[in-house]
């Protein structure tokens, strides 16, 4: 099942994509897709719904993230090795933890804001997990259970001030619109394995990234099961994985940055496809 919110921000409505590629609108069922939509027995309750009776939606509304009522951003650095060889550091022996500010949550295809002074910001193509339920010490073998579904993600950073600002990553990860996510929420039962997902990442139709998540070095379960060690996850919650080689930062000869009128396409296998235009401001 893919949910969906679609609409202008703060005024989304609920909605999911049918067999046949259709959105089709919740909202009568439904006041959004959030935390108190995101437990297995309401997400099994609209898989057995007969979509082609739902109300279809025509046109090409705005996506915005498939997950409103955000708590929390968790994200995990350094998670492939390849990404690590090319930022000059050795593969972590424990998952490296960070935080993104919920306000930087944005549509998939909404405009990617370059900020005032910023002087590298990357890209970077990543797996998203959604918290269904309520996870604290967690046990690797029971960390499933508490995944309401997976999204496509782009985790923007400007890398001066994650790196050169007191070496503190969130500063670097939480400008407004440095999370896309989307265009679907797509539930575990249509993933499959969350370990064959291939991703990929284009600036200006140039393919930057191509890496898999068979690559991961903490799996999921893992990552869940470590992060809930530390922290409550939540319902709606959302954990970004790490992104695969070919960031702007490990480019050759010379480091790539992101710039007004830069245009970056990304996607993921089963998860859909994402387009930013990168605007000042």
């Amino acid at each position: 099942m893919k949910l969906i919110r679609y609409g202008q921000p703060g005024a989304e409505r609920p909605g999911l994509l049918d067999a046949t590629g259709t959105l089709r609108d919740l909202s009568m069922l439904l006041p959004d897709i959030g935390p108190a939509q995101l437990n297995c027995r309401t997400l099994s309750a609209l898989a057995a719904i007969d979509a082609s009776r739902l109300p279809p939606v025509y046109g090409a509304p705005r996506l915005g993230s498939p997950v409103g009522g955000v708590g929390k951003i968790v994200c995990v650095g350094l998670n492939y090795a390849d990404h690590a060889r090319e930022a000059g550091l050795q593969p972590p022996a424990e998952p490296v933890l960070f935080m993104k500010a919920v306000t930087a949550l944005s549509g998939p295809n909404d405009d990617v804001r370059v900020p005032p002074g910023a002087t590298k910001t990357d890209w970077e193509v990543e797996l998203g997990i959604v918290i269904g339920t309520r996870a604290r010490c967690v046990p690797k073998a029971q960390a499933l259970e508490h995944v309401a579904g997976y999204v496509l993600a782009n985790d923007v950073s400007e890398r001066a001030w994650q790196m050169e600002r007191g070496g503190q990553w969130d500063k670097g990860k939480s400008h407004d619109t440095f999370a896309p996510i989307g265009p679907w929420l797509v539930t575990p039962d249509e993933v499959g394995d969350p370990h064959t997902i291939d991703l990929w990442l284009e600036v200006n139709g140039q393919r930057v990234q191509n890496g898999s998540t068979r690559n991961f070095i903490f799996d999921v379960p893992t990552v869940v099961s470590y992060i809930s060690e530390f922290m409550t996850l939540e319902p709606g919650d959302v954990i970004l994985t790490g992104t695969p080689a070919g960031v702007g930062l490990g480019q050759k000869p010379a480091p790539w940055f992101l710039k007004p009128g830069d245009v970056m396409r990304l996607g993921a296998t089963g998860l859909g496809e994402q387009v930013q235009k990168c605007v000042g401001g």
